[in-house]
């Protein structure tokens, strides 16, 4: 007879003004399992998660703790109950010791005749305790700073574990670790999983996921597409429920043309970063575009940060301009003649406050220097020539860029790169959020920016999650898997299907950990 759930979500709803984050969502949680949760950006992970630690309050659904109903409405109350979390980013106190670290919210204290001071000797036992559970003997008494990242997450684990923890949820916990940190983190939660511990394990890695998990959960536009035991589920199966591909449906594909032939204006040569990206090797010529697949973490967007300096890379070399070198500041990046469009718009893209004149010119006039401003009049008729070519719908150049839609807010961040006239244009999924006839108007233009026949065409890198745009706008497509390149291929090479089937296979180096791991 299987055991009961420890944890179970039924018919879970949550929704916010004009969305519907979750709806219908189930969840089940075995003790001494480690549950996989995987689902594209917009899934519902992040809610259900939240649902869980009390953060947010669903609209309808039941959750079970031990066949128990249960309703948390803080973070305190899911702890009260033993339900802890671990995020991505490390939520500690560097400067604070590891013991302090572990301990703190609930120090061990003398007696009352002892004046109830904290029991210092108590606090470094008890926190060598927890880290034996983990087989994991540091100096407690050290500042946690002096520790590797991968430590500081088996410290957070600690602290989550100390008190009678009966689910441990672990948010995206190996984003930032290399591959050795990973494994050194595997090993101390099939420990756990020895002992009982039921483990949500939520991330975007393939590999990890099946050296890792027992069962998995595939959640898609807010709703549960299913639950599976992981070896009754192939990689090929899990990718095509995370993204939604019809197994019967005809898939798009590379029509062939005539390779580009213009020379080569951006190659990056075993670029790398520790816990974002293994070394990577990629050109990109004029007139081309090179169009980046792959799973939401793959290492698309760690790629275009580090091409445009926006990270710095720990190894390899840029050659662009005609010198080979490093990126120190995306300032090197843009002097190169290399501009980005980042996938975070309204954080990293417009400044909503300020109008579409202004948002256009920024980085031209930011490259130009503020000894050099342009006049208003050229402002002007600037930042008109770009809403009329790239037909940007707003009332005026006047206008505030918060005040238009998000294609239009979209195609004036196109334009304020195209201003500074770049050699490479790096666009990170540039239609997400616009509507259908929006997203057509972005590709056109893509491909009429690299298309050109008067030898000016730019080299373009294009990223998306939607495989149909790539494959649409694409003249070669690198697919990335896990942090790594899985291969380039030219147009006619590939279809959805073939690309799916790429991103799915899996890595060698992923076959040797998933060899030595626990059935």
């Amino acid at each position: 007879m299987s055991p009961a759930p420890v944890l179970e979500v039924t018919n879970l709803h949550k929704s916010f003004p004009g969305v519907k984050a979750l709806s219908n969502a189930h969840l089940r949680l075995y003790p001494g399992e480690i549950h996989a949760l995987m689902g594209q950006n917009g899934a519902g992970k992040s809610t259900l998660i939240k649902v869980l630690t009390g953060l947010y309050t669903p609209d309808a659904g039941h959750l079970t703790l031990d066949g128990r109903a249960i309703a948390p409405t803080r973070t305190e109350d899911a702890q009260a109950l033993g339900i802890r979390t671990v995020y991505q980013e490390v939520n500690l106190c560097p400067n604070l010791s590891v013991a302090e670290n572990i301990c703190a919210g609930r120090f061990p204290r003398k007696p009352l005749l002892q004046g109830r001071r904290i029991d210092w000797a108590a606090v470094h036992a008890e926190a060598r305790r927890v880290l034996g559970q983990m087989d994991l003997a540091i100096d407690v008494t050290a500042p946690l700073s002096h520790y590797s990242l991968s430590v500081q997450q088996m410290v957070a684990i600690a602290r989550a574990l100390r008190l009678s923890a009966r689910v441990l949820i672990l948010d995206e916990p190996t984003s930032s670790l290399d591959d050795a940190a990973v494994q050194r983190l595997f090993t101390v939660l099939r420990r756990l999983r020895e002992q009982g511990l039921a483990i949500l394990f939520v991330t975007h890695f393939l590999d990890q996921t099946y050296a890792l998990a027992d069962r998995i959960t595939v959640m898609r536009n807010g709703e549960t597409e299913g639950e599976y035991l992981a070896s009754e589920l192939s990689r090929l199966a899990l990718v095509n429920k995370m993204v939604g591909a019809p197994p019967d449906q005809e898939p798009s594909r590379l029509q062939s043309r005539a390779a580009p032939s213009g020379e080569p204006v951006l190659t990056a040569t075993g670029l790398a970063r520790r816990g974002a990206l293994q070394p990577l090797d990629l050109t990109v010529r004029r007139g081309e575009v090179l169009g980046l697949a792959g799973l939401l973490g793959s290492g698309r967007t760690e790629a275009a940060r580090l091409l445009f300096g926006a990270d710095a890379a720990d190894a390899g070399s840029i050659t662009a301009a005609g010198r080979t070198r490093r990126w120190r500041s995306p300032r090197e990046a843009i002097a190169a003649g290399i501009a980005f469009c980042s996938e975070d718009r309204k954080h990293e893209g417009a400044l909503l406050d300020l109008s579409v004149r202004d948002n256009i010119l920024l980085a031209l006039q930011a490259r130009a220097g503020l000894r050099r401003v342009l006049s208003r009049e050229q402002q002007q008729a600037l930042a008109e020539d770009y809403i009329r070519r790239l037909g940007i719908k707003t009332a005026s150049a006047d206008t505030p860029i918060g005040q238009l839609s998000g294609g239009n807010q979209q195609k004036a961040l196109l334009a304020r790169w195209l201003a500074t006239q770049p050699a490479v244009l790096i666009l990170d999924e540039p239609t997400r959020g616009i509507d259908v006839r929006a997203k057509e108007d972005l590709m056109d233009q893509v491909r009429t920016l690299a298309h050109r026949q008067d030898s000016q065409g730019m080299a373009l890198l294009f990223i998306s999650s939607e495989l149909p745009e790539v494959l649409h706008c694409s003249d070669r497509v690198l697919v990335m898997r896990d942090r790594r390149a899985a291969g380039t291929y030219a147009r006619g090479e590939l279809d959805e299907r073939s690309v799916l089937e790429v991103i799915a296979a899996q890595s060698s180096a992923s076959s040797a950990s998933s060899a030595t791991s626990p059935a």
